[in-house]
């Protein structure tokens, strides 16, 4: 989204994207793919293509590329900034057990065998093979390679954003008792939240870590005034 407005400014833009997706969607500014190597990388690459701003704007649980943007604004003295959208709040009738790791997540499915939505993505779901007493449904955006070795398992190969009514739908075909997701935040993947809370589903919720020393920003409009803030107005320049 933030990408899409700065799309018909006079600013250069740079997105880049860390690779985890297989078929990302199509960007409206230029794009690059892969990592920098690691903070020092990223600070050589802002100096070397001229950036005046990094804005760190993954997400809220990628964690090392948040460390490195804070290492390299701090090492080149480029002003930064993140966009992060705030985290869900607890509501009424919600039923949720807050943990602070995936591992954590699945010690407090307990041992008494469930039907688990493990909305997670693919990068850890291969913790849950420590309880195999449970049986899984996992989605993800790209496979889960390779397959987990567990008895009882399938896959969804789905992107949102998805609405409470199919996730509601979702959930009672599959006879899901109890769901596995992080804090993410936004409204793209809420619908199981909301859906669960109808449904009286439990869910276990990774929250997030602390965050880097970064200024942070919630929405693209307020990402849209800091830029203003910090570039100077008419003038090209690098974000």
């Amino acid at each position: 989204m933030l990408a899409d407005a700065l799309a018909n400014t006079t600013h250069r833009v740079m997105l880049s994207l860390a690779g985890r997706t297989r078929a990302p969607m199509a960007q409206p500014v230029p794009t690059r793919i892969g990592g920098f190597g690691g903070a020092e990388g990223l600070a050589q690459t802002l100096r070397a293509d001229g950036f005046d701003l990094l804005i760190d704007a993954t997400h809220p649980f990628a964690t090392r590329i948040t460390d490195n943007a804070a290492k390299a604004a701090l090492e080149t003295g480029i002003p930064a900034f993140a966009l992060r959208r705030p985290p869900w709040k607890r509501q009424p009738g919600d039923l949720w057990t807050c943990v602070t790791s995936m591992q954590e997540a699945v010690a407090a499915l307990g041992d008494t065998p469930r039907h688990v939505l493990l909305a997670i993505g693919r990068q850890e779901a291969a913790l849950f093979e420590e309880a195999p007493q449970h049986a899984y449904l996992v989605r993800s955006v790209d496979p889960v390679e390779p397959p987990l070795t567990l008895p009882d398992v399938r896959y969804i190969l789905a992107t949102g954003p998805f609405s409470e009514a199919d996730e509601h739908a979702l959930l009672i075909t599959h006879r899901i008792d109890c769901i596995v997701a992080k804090n993410s935040g936004g409204s793209a993947t809420y619908g199981k939240i909301a859906a669960a809370r109808a449904l009286h589903i439990p869910v276990v919720l990774v929250e997030r870590a602390p965050e880097a020393p970064l200024p942070t920003v919630g929405t693209v409009e307020e990402a849209l005034a800091r830029i203003d803030h910090v570039l100077a107005p008419g003038r090209k320049r690098g974000v």
